[in-house]
């Protein structure tokens, strides 16, 4: 596939999210109370940040979940 046609159709993909609004999907639970989305349209991906909103999902953000996970994972769980 030739750039320009790559170009095109991402800008098609951003143009429909913007004019009818993003498909979000969650792709993952990190924690019962912090999980990841993406859009099926765009692929732009969000997560929960310190404060409970909803932000982009940057390399840091990534990083801090998947030491969640690894935090979550070795709790002792209780009965």
């Amino acid at each position: 596939m030739n750039p320009i046609a790559i170009k095109e159709k991402l800008l098609t993909k951003k143009l429909l999210c913007t004019v009818f609004g993003h498909r979000f999907i969650t792709s993952r639970n990190v924690t019962p109370h912090f999980k990841e989305y993406k859009c099926t349209v765009c692929q732009l991906e969000l997560t929960n940040d310190e404060k409970g909103q909803v932000t982009f999902l940057t390399p840091e953000l990534r990083e801090i979940n998947e030491t969640l996970i690894g935090f979550y994972k070795k709790r002792p769980h209780s009965i």
